[in-house]
């Protein structure tokens, strides 16, 4: 007779926040246009550092590795999208005012 003790599956936890990193790293693509997309980014890549590591401890005990890395690649390219929208938008702070500021001096 069998042992009905034993689960019928043979499930694995999920890694702690795997599905919210992967959320917050597509978020943070979308918004990257936005300044929300650098800090939903960096939120993805923070809780993503507790599952790396439970992982990393034992490969063997979780799954959803993958949905994790995956969330944890976007948000560091949502990070990178915003960083480098928030420096365009410093530019044309920068050329606009240097702009004004020559016109008003020609004004003069």
């Amino acid at each position: 007779m069998e042992n009905s003790n034993q689960p019928l599956f043979n499930s694995k936890p999920v890694l702690p926040n795997a599905t919210t990193v992967l959320v917050l790293g597509i978020c943070s693509i979308v918004f990257s246009c936005f300044f929300v997309g650098l800090v939903l980014g960096i939120i993805g890549i923070v809780l993503s550092n507790k599952g790396r590591a439970l992982y990393k401890a034992s490969p063997t005990m979780y799954e959803g590795y993958a949905q994790l890395n995956a969330g944890f690649i976007m948000s560091i390219i949502g990070t990178s999208l915003g960083a480098l929208y928030i420096v365009y938008w410093i530019i044309w702070v920068l050329i606009l005012g240097s702009a004004a500021t020559t016109i008003w001096h020609l004004n003069q």
